[in-house]
């Protein structure tokens, strides 16, 4: 019977310890919170999530800082034209006539004759679309590839290859409008 009151009592200091730890940590929090600049958080949503560096900056919240700092809207590729335009909307500025130009969607490809499985490009995909293990056959899962092409330079015997997605009725988009439209008085 001895055993069995030490053991409530132990879990009864556990329980109060873990419960007064909690609301220390809590209330920390709160009294210690760091407030960020909240335009830098919009203006990462609007830019697509594919961390792939091609803007020169280290992933989507690298550049999403730059862009609150001054930096060009238009840098983001996979964004394209309108992602600049959803940017310019957001942060009431004009659309840089000089930037990255507008390529069509790609996505990668691995030549499995060639691929020795090295696991240079897994490491290298920013959004996970290569699956394989070490010393193994690895391909690309197409539907998550976003066609950044960090994974082609790393491979040791270039077996990468991006391709462009053919433009079918599935993923054709409206490219309107191509005039500004203005409210007339």
């Amino acid at each position: 019977m001895e055993n069995i009151d030490t053991v409530i009592i132990a879990v009864a200091v556990m329980t109060l310890g873990a419960a007064f730890l909690g609301a220390a940590l809590g209330w920390a929090s709160e009294r210690f919170r760091v407030e960020g600049n909240p335009i830098i958080d919009q203006i990462e949503r609007a830019l697509p999530q594919t961390q792939c560096g091609q803007c020169g900056f280290p992933g989507c919240r690298g550049y999403a800082e730059a862009i609150a700092d001054g930096e060009a809207i238009n840098l983001c590729a996979p964004g394209g034209e309108a992602g600049a335009r959803k940017l310019a909307d957001l942060l009431g500025r004009e659309i840089p006539t000089a930037g990255v130009a507008e390529k069509p969607p790609q996505f990668a490809v691995i030549d499995e004759n060639r691929c020795i499985g090295c696991t240079l490009c897994i490491q290298a995909c920013p959004v996970d679309a290569i699956v394989g293990a070490a010393k193994q056959l690895h391909t690309v899962v197409g539907s998550i590839c976003t066609g950044c092409a960090l994974c082609a330079a790393p491979c040791p015997v270039e077996c990468i290859e991006m391709k462009t997605i053919a433009e079918t009725v599935d993923n054709w988009k409206w490219k309107s409008p191509v005039f500004q439209i203005r409210r007339v008085a």
